[in-house]
């Protein structure tokens, strides 16, 4: 099996129809190239660090614009679509960091909630909590699609090796990472951890990545990449939004997977014996 993935970079903002447009646009190229399926960063429809302002778009998911709006395009243009994230309102009134899987036809093959919330301090002084407004996701999801089983996962995620083994060894052979990155942390774990997680699983990882400077005054890291099984990358977007691509063959996890077989010798590991 093999096939061309359309990562698209944002500079996502504060107005969730402006950015359903960027995305239906990137649906239309991402067909005109080839692609079988496009992918998207993390919190695609919205980035507001402002609680109160980004309140009023919040919506739940059958009311969702963007939601809406990506799956008829995803139908009109006949294009699978991973949607890195958006922020939905569950129906207890909480909020969910969900990612979803959007068929050719437009209709919602997977959803997945961010299991790891990220609430940190960093030495720059930019403060996060996650927490503060989002439910953490409970289970792992993997998902058929046309260029192979696909792992979800979002952004901090990436610092949980145990997620992707439980991915791989349900059969995941691409793994999604979409991320909104920020710079500190981008420069220093960002191309290191991806292909960590590609050489770990024996496959492909494709990270569609927020970037730049946004409306809410945030700054991400951007450089979307694609890695091989091999943990090579395939693609490195840098730090300019736009449409890039990368090709992807099944038999490279294969081949990885024959060279050094580490989901076959992986273990269960016992409690540590203290001595």
């Amino acid at each position: 099996m093999s096939g061309r993935a359309a990562l698209l970079q944002m500079t996502s903002g504060i107005d969730p129809l402006a950015n359903a447009r960027t995305i239906v646009d990137a649906i239309a190229r991402a067909k005109d190239g080839g692609a079988a399926i496009l992918f998207t960063p993390e919190m695609s429809g919205l980035l507001d660090g402002n609680r109160d302002r980004a309140a009023g778009s919040l919506r739940h998911e059958g009311d969702d614009p963007v939601l809406a709006a990506v799956r008829d395009a995803a139908a009109r243009h006949g294009l699978w679509l991973h949607i890195g994230s958006l922020a939905i309102l569950r129906e207890d009134g909480k909020l969910a960091n969900r990612g979803f899987v959007i068929d050719d036809a437009g209709d919602i093959r997977a959803r997945y909630d961010k299991m790891h919330l990220f609430d940190v301090d960093l030495p720059t002084g930019e403060s996060w909590r996650e927490s503060n407004s989002y439910t953490a996701g409970e289970r792992p999801v993997t998902v058929a699609t046309p260029l192979g089983v696909l792992g979800l996962a979002i952004c901090y995620d990436l610092r949980f090796p145990d997620l992707f083994r439980t991915l791989s060894d349900a059969g995941a052979t691409i793994l999604a990472l979409p991320a909104a990155f920020t710079r500190p942390t981008g420069a220093a774990h960002w191309h290191v951890l991806l292909r960590a997680r590609a050489i770990e699983a024996a496959a492909f990882v494709i990270a569609a990545a927020q970037t730049g400077e946004h409306e809410d005054g945030r700054t991400t890291y951007g450089h979307s990449l694609a890695i091989n099984p091999w943990g090579e990358v395939l693609l490195d977007m840098g730090e300019a939004a736009g449409l890039a691509f990368a090709d992807i063959d099944q038999a490279r996890v294969e081949d990885a997977r024959t060279r050094v077989p580490v989901l076959r010798h992986r273990r269960a590991i016992p409690p540590v014996e203290a001595r």
